[in-house]
């Protein structure tokens, strides 16, 4: 199952009965707005304990039209990625953890958005 934005509005709400929802709702979009804006001026975000955003170039390449086999080029771009940070690793493998829907298999920290 997957937690989307309204459920994290709403976690944090239940969590903080003393907050209004809409305040919560544009706190969490405040975040959401910072760090979009630093990754787009290039900038690294790092979460201490959760992990770290960052921006890498994919320089402009050939690659081919699978269903045709064709050379097509592809311009360069910018990815977002994600590492992870050792509290978050460490919570993730604890013996406690909760649900075991996530592959025992993905040993890689470092993820494509």
């Amino acid at each position: 199952m997957s937690l989307i934005k309204s459920q994290l509005i709403q976690n944090i709400t239940d969590q903080n009965p003393h907050l209004y929802i809409k305040d919560v709702e544009r706190i969490v979009n405040t975040i959401f707005s910072e760090i979009t804006k630093s990754l787009s001026e290039g900038r690294r975000v790092e979460l201490r304990g959760f992990g770290a955003f960052s921006v890498q170039k994919r320089d402009e390449r050939i690659g081919r039209n699978p269903r045709t086999g064709d050379a097509v080029k592809v311009s360069e771009k910018y990815i977002p990625r994600f590492k992870s940070g050792k509290e978050l690793k460490i919570k993730l493998n604890s013996a406690n953890r909760v649900g075991s829907s996530i592959s025992s298999n993905n040993n890689d920290t470092s993820t494509e958005l």
